[in-house]
């Protein structure tokens, strides 16, 4: 697979990643939740948490692809408000569109 496919492949992994607490009603899209419905506080624990499986995923594509760099907080910073950028379709959906009757 060539690198601009594997940087996609991540991309895309981030975008449904980022999205999957919003969009269904079971911890980590998996286990469901006693009551029926998740809280915001466990949304955003679920949201870090996928940023952390897709931040490991993306450190095994890169230690494949060769050498690791070396990385500072701004790293972590930067990737951290992509990640919610991404979740912003899936927030706007749980929170903002859909009707509750």
């Amino acid at each position: 697979m060539s690198q601009t496919a594997v940087i996609w492949t991540l991309i895309l992994l981030a975008l449904a990643a980022a999205n999957l607490p919003f969009v269904n009603q079971r911890l980590m899209a998996v286990v469901p939740v006693r009551g029926g419905a998740k809280s915001l506080a466990w949304r955003l624990a679920e949201l870090a948490l996928w940023y952390f499986i897709v931040g490991g995923i993306g450190l095994l594509l890169e230690q494949r692809a060769g050498q690791i760099h070396p990385r500072g907080w701004e790293f972590y910073a930067i990737t951290g408000a992509l990640f919610l950028t991404l979740a912003f379709p899936g927030f706007v959906y749980r929170y903002l569109l859909r009707r509750r009757g």
